[in-house]
């Protein structure tokens, strides 16, 4: 029997799982603003009905509160979490009833948060999907596939000693072509500039139809421009048959003077909308024209994400599909 692959975010979502912020001591003075861009995420996501239900996940009672008040046109899940980032620790979908379930370290032992390693399996658990556990660290904005097969990684990150010590190359191969049913594995190298996940490939590479690669094209003062060009080096030589197609870059993103990991590349592709992170950078207006060109059937949003990426993500990453 041929393995189940994870649907392409492109094929159709019966539901979205989102993190509401609700932790105050982890946001601070970012945690009602980072709340109105998730609540504004969401709803374009769902489209007044057009799009996909939307399922708020809160970690506490008040929380929960404050998500129902904001977005009532979501359902609000109270599920204790550590933070957010359901991308990496929701369960990874592979058919409309069926989910994988990777070991979660905080991102090789940075963040070590209550209730992170198990949020994926109460995820299945809410609605009755079977979930199968696999045992090994995999999160789900270190891979990429166009639900025939291919999947594009980084080194940086699947290779990385913090996560899988024991596991090579090789190794890593195997267990993605047996637990997720891929058949081909294009790595890149680095991801972006401190990147606290370790080079999350959700970052700086997504398929955006089958064996269409999008990456971002920086100009020589962007910190990522090196990154991108040797990504998509990576794959011109990887033997794939893969197009690309190059998008713009949000540049050098500064916050208290230090560079932050600001990515075009985190958007959503919902059922109506494709919802792109914007930092009010020279190239907003360029990245969204850019994936309405890809995207030329759904409704391409550009929203500011500046609060979110104060906790080190964007939409993407916030965010875990129920195919439908």
């Amino acid at each position: 029997m041929a393995k189940l692959i994870p649907p392409a975010e492109w094929a159709h979502h019966k539901a979205v799982w989102i993190g509401f912020p609700s932790h105050a001591e982890l946001w601070l003075d970012d945690i009602e603003p980072a709340r109105a861009e998730v609540v504004a995420f969401a709803s374009a996501v769902h489209a007044d009905g057009a799009g996909e239900k939307v399922i708020l996940v809160a970690a506490d009672a008040d929380a929960a509160d404050a998500a129902s008040k904001l977005a009532p046109f979501a359902d609000v899940l109270l599920e204790p979490f550590g933070d957010i980032w359901l991308r990496d620790t929701g369960p990874i979908m592979v058919s409309k009833t069926e989910a994988r379930l990777f070991g979660f370290n905080g991102w090789g032992g940075k963040y070590d948060l209550p209730g992170d390693d198990t949020i994926g399996e109460r995820l299945a658990k809410s609605r009755r999907i079977e979930a199968e556990a696999c045992d090994w660290i995999l999160e789900g904005g270190a891979i990429d596939g166009d639900g025939t097969g291919l999947v594009v990684t980084t080194e940086q990150c699947l290779l990385n000693y913090n996560r899988n010590p024991g596991l090579g190359r090789d190794d890593i191969v195997q267990r993605l072509k047996q637990d997720l049913g891929f058949s081909q594995v294009i790595w890149l190298g680095n991801g972006l500039l401190n990147d606290h996940t370790d080079g999350h490939v959700d970052n700086i590479a997504r398929f955006v139809a089958p064996g269409r690669l999008a990456i971002p094209e920086g100009a020589e003062n962007d910190p990522n421009w090196r990154v991108y060009q040797l990504a998509a080096e990576r794959v011109r030589f990887s033997g794939a048959d893969v197009e690309l197609v190059r998008v713009p870059s949000p540049g050098r993103i500064l916050r208290d003077e230090e560079i932050v990991p600001a990515s075009y590349m985190n958007f959503y592709i919902g059922n109506a909308s494709v919802v792109v992170p914007i930092y009010g950078a020279p190239d907003d207006e360029a990245a969204v024209a850019a994936f309405a060109e890809i995207f030329p059937t759904r409704n391409v949003v550009g929203l500011r994400a500046d609060h979110i990426l104060t906790g080190g993500g964007s939409f993407h990453c916030i965010s875990q599909q129920i195919p439908g």
